[in-house]
């Protein structure tokens, strides 16, 4: 453990962060399995709900930092592969 006070307090402020980012993640990655559980069903309104939840997220997630924009638009296009790919 670091012995100044401030390096203290930016190890306490970097756990909160990484605890954040890492909820994040989990919801994109929740969102994700949602959408492709229903690319399987025939529901196309749920669907593209589903869809768009997930293109928000993962822009949110970019512009607050916790992904990288290459990131994200790799998440949307294979979700969007993949969705193409279950609909047939």
């Amino acid at each position: 453990m670091a012995n100044i006070k401030s390096a203290k307090k930016r190890v306490l402020i970097a756990e909160a962060n990484r605890q954040r980012n890492v909820a994040w993640k989990s919801s994109i990655k929740t969102a994700v399995k949602r959408a492709l559980e229903l690319a399987s069903g025939d529901d196309k309104d749920a669907l593209s709900t589903a869809m768009s939840k997930v293109y928000q997220l993962c822009d949110k997630a970019v512009s607050k930092g916790i992904l990288h924009k290459n990131t994200a638009s790799r998440k949307k296009s294979r979700l969007a592969l993949a969705v193409k790919k279950l609909a047939k």
